[in-house]
């Protein structure tokens, strides 16, 4: 298997809504163009594909850092061809340069980076940690803020209503039922595994996937009395924002893994565009993209992801 083949294969484990994986990949010599594949777009969430756009992006940060680990720098182009709005990104091959021993830790969290729907522990995330997530988001463009106590507060509220919103459409339900729907040999969405517990006191806003379909197995749990939110921001709120939303979020979800911290972003706030407002500062040129939640927690379970052969293509085959 080629570096570049391998690569591509550590990028197809980034986080997707619904763990749609919205990508395709294709090799062409020295280069991989990375593809939004809109045939998996959520259109009851994600009418404007702002979502989707975050998965590629996240995608496209992972290939870059499993690049730089197996030892190459490139560079890259957002959307290089306004003909062809599925192609997000052109990651080049530049020169081969030995990486630093930052870039192979981070890089050994892609594969350990999963999803954690479960409680986590009451303990407080250190300062030093929230500066390093901090400064990942920072170096992709994007802004992560953690949360005070009243802030925190006000942010659980709104995803509890969001949350509420959301199950009442038929069309949001439709869709959860696609992509949790049992299917031998199915290689993306939701598994029963990784649903996780019911929120005793029902305060955290982690989506239910559970809901359209009966789980007698699922226990009720407390979940942490303070958690730890962050708000992750950018400066626009175009489709270049959206994918680099996305290459921030996996730099701070990877950042975490690395740190030993469980992460579970939670899109449900952001997905109802009168609660994305209110966590929205436009004076500030400050839009919400996502809600992340961080802490210590127990091991999460590994989601299923598509073959190779689905999502690319080789110029050399």
């Amino acid at each position: 298997m080629s570096v570049l083949v391998r690569c591509v294969a550590a990028a197809t484990l980034a986080p997707s809504l619904h763990n749609s994986q919205p990508w395709r990949f294709r090799i062409t010599d020295r280069e991989v163009w990375v593809y939004a594949d809109h045939s998996r777009r959520l259109d009851a969430l994600d009418a404007s594909g702002r979502e989707l756009l975050i998965s590629v992006g996240a995608a496209v940060f992972t290939l870059r850092l499993a690049l730089r680990a197996q030892g190459w720098r490139t560079t890259y182009v957002l959307f290089p061809e306004p003909d062809s709005p599925d192609l997000v990104a052109r990651v080049l091959l530049d020169r081969e340069s030995s990486p630093p021993e930052t870039v192979t830790t981070l890089a050994e969290a892609i594969a350990r980076r999963h999803t954690n729907r479960r409680p986590f522990a009451d303990s407080v995330v250190p300062a030093d940690a929230i500066e390093e997530l901090t400064r990942a988001a920072t170096d992709q463009g994007a802004a992560l803020a953690v949360a005070g106590p009243v802030a925190r507060n006000a942010i659980l509220g709104l995803g509890q209503q969001a949350e509420r919103r959301l199950r009442a459409s038929g069309r949001y339900r439709a869709e959860l039922n696609r992509w949790t729907r049992p299917i031998p040999g199915r290689h993306d969405g939701v598994p029963a595994t990784a649903i996780g517990p019911w929120d005793a006191l029902e305060r955290m806003p982690i989506r239910d996937f559970g809901l359209v379909r009966s789980q007698p197995w699922r226990t009720s749990e407390l979940f942490e009395a303070h958690p730890t939110i962050a708000v992750l921001a950018t400066l626009g709120d175009g489709q270049n924002d959206w994918v680099r939303a996305g290459q921030a979020l996996q730099h701070v979800l990877l950042v975490a893994t690395r740190l030993r911290l469980a992460t579970t972003p939670i899109s449900q706030p952001v997905e109802v565009p009168a609660i994305r407002a209110l966590l929205t500062d436009t004076t500030a040129g400050r839009w919400a993209q996502m809600i992340i939640r961080i802490g210590y927690g127990p091991q999460a379970p590994v989601t299923p992801r598509r073959p190779l052969s689905e999502v690319l293509e080789r110029d050399d085959q």
